[in-house]
């Protein structure tokens, strides 16, 4: 038995008291009264409560609590501070949440810095895809300068009369070839100039000649006044097989992005696009001429 719990007990003897009266008076489990007692301070649930029970216990037999604890303080086990005891959780979980609030934010930051050249690049794309002509007539506009040839027009339809007026005759086995740029005798077709992608006809007919565009395939097709600054007549991707028609009443000019899947004529009479595979540019213009048959 330790000296504190002898003088406890012997207070408590004098007074006439059991432990159970000690429980009953101050609500504290007899066993932790008996460890005060005997000096089992490891009993009770910390030494927090070594110290008030103590001074619960003296303050119940009659002795001065706050003497007793004066001097049995090296005896009873010191307790912490109840202040660092219950900073110290706070604080850890405070520091944690900070750090991993960082490393969230840090990610997200990371994220849109990647996230946005691949945005720009997207819209370039589909700005690109859906607009295929524009670039190209750039180009064709700024090379014009360099790589703009004139070619001859296509020669005059053979006469059909002699000098004496009698029809001249043709060598009996010899193929009779019709000259490209005038296959109809209605509507005549002249290639004029070819400026990189770009031709340039003369369209000559009796009537108002008619620009038929058919798709076979996907493409962008654009068709504006005079040239390539002029006034949308069409923008556009029709579906495949639909026929796009354009009354040839002034100059046109004719944008196919894929000319490999077009197929122009004008008053039937087809437009050499070469067969090629990337855009092409036509430049029509309406010219007053004679048509077969008139003097």
């Amino acid at each position: 038995m330790s000296d504190l719990g002898l003088l406890l007990r012997k207070a408590r003897e004098q007074r006439g008291l059991t432990l159970d009266d000690i429980q009953e008076a101050t609500k504290i489990r007899k066993r932790y009264l008996d460890a005060i007692e005997t000096g089992d301070y490891k009993v009770l649930p910390g030494s927090f409560y070594v110290r008030a029970f103590v001074k619960t216990y003296a303050e119940t037999v009659g002795l001065d609590a706050e003497e007793v604890l004066r001097l049995y303080h090296k005896e009873l086990p010191q307790a912490p501070s109840p202040e660092t005891v219950a900073s110290e959780p706070m604080l850890k979980p405070r520091s944690r949440s900070v750090q991993h609030n960082d490393k969230w934010g840090k990610l997200a930051v990371n994220s849109v810095l990647w996230l946005f050249p691949l945005l720009i690049a997207a819209l370039l794309y589909f700005y690109l895809v859906q607009n295929p002509g524009d670039d190209a007539e750039e180009r064709d506009n700024s090379t014009d300068i360099t790589s703009e040839t004139t070619l001859p027009s296509s020669p005059p339809a053979s006469p059909s009369s002699s000098a004496g007026g009698s029809p001249a005759e043709e060598p009996e086995g010899s193929p009779s070839v019709a000259p490209s740029s005038s296959p109809s005798p209605e509507t005549a077709l002249t290639l004029t100039k070819q400026s990189g992608t770009t031709s340039y006809y003369d369209v000559s007919s009796s009537g108002t000649p008619v620009i038929t565009i058919t798709l076979s395939g996907t493409s962008w097709v654009g068709v504006q006044e005079n040239n390539s600054k002029g006034k949308y007549v069409y923008n556009g991707t029709p579906k495949t097989d639909e026929k796009l028609t354009f009354d040839l009443t002034g100059p046109l000019y004719v944008n196919v992005a894929h000319a490999v899947n077009a197929s122009i004529t004008i008053d039937g009479v087809a437009v050499d696009d070469e067969e090629a595979s990337g855009s092409r540019k036509f430049v029509f213009t309406p010219v007053a001429g004679e048509t077969a048959g008139e003097e």
